[in-house]
């Protein structure tokens, strides 16, 4: 079928905008959360998400390796949505950081992060599904004071290319409006 890469700042509207995507398609939808809940306010957030989805819609809560978890769980769904490669990355990299329990180790994660996206990509081509993948922009602002921010904002910006390059429409949220950026 075909895949959308939807990007932009937050509360943007590009969950809404995900989820408008997939009420238009045939068939049924998998709703991919990447999202942790870390604290009490994220748990609220992660329950307002889910409230604002149809009740027919799977959900795969996965924090890692979502292009297998997809191909383990994807049955007979025509849509995925995943939401969001922001908190995947964000993931990743916390998850790393508690295995080796140091400095960060940036040949390492950049490893492990391409290989999430390069699995993410094999997974999008293998099925002939409707892939929606919402991420952010974070690199619009100002250069991040720490070297853990800056290397964040590199790494979510190159995962973010990765995915660009293999999608097949990519749209900018800016103010609840979508932008064409890319069309097949």
């Amino acid at each position: 079928m075909k895949s959308t890469l939807i990007i932009g700042g937050a509360r943007s509207g590009k969950s809404h905008f995900a989820q408008q995507l997939a009420l238009k398609s045939a068939g049924g939808v998998l709703f991919v959360a990447t999202a942790e809940a870390g604290d009490e306010e994220m748990r609220q957030r992660i329950e307002a998400h889910r409230k604002a989805r149809p009740s027919t819609w799977a959900t795969l809560e996965a924090t890692a390796h979502i292009g297998h978890q997809i191909t383990r769980s994807i049955g007979r769904a025509q849509t995925v949505i995943i939401d969001c490669i922001t908190l995947l990355i964000s993931n990743i990299i916390l998850q790393h950081e508690r295995r080796i329990n140091r400095e960060i180790d940036t040949a390492a994660i950049e490893k492990v992060i391409t290989a999430e996206i390069d699995e993410l990509v094999k997974c999008i081509k293998r099925f002939d599904a409707h892939f929606i993948i919402v991420t952010n922009d974070v690199g619009l602002g100002l250069v991040p004071a720490d070297k853990a921010s800056r290397l964040y904002r590199d790494w979510l910006g190159k995962a973010n290319q990765m995915l660009a390059e293999h999608t097949d429409e990519v749209y900018l949220m800016v103010a609840g409006i979508p932008v064409t950026i890319k069309l097949a």
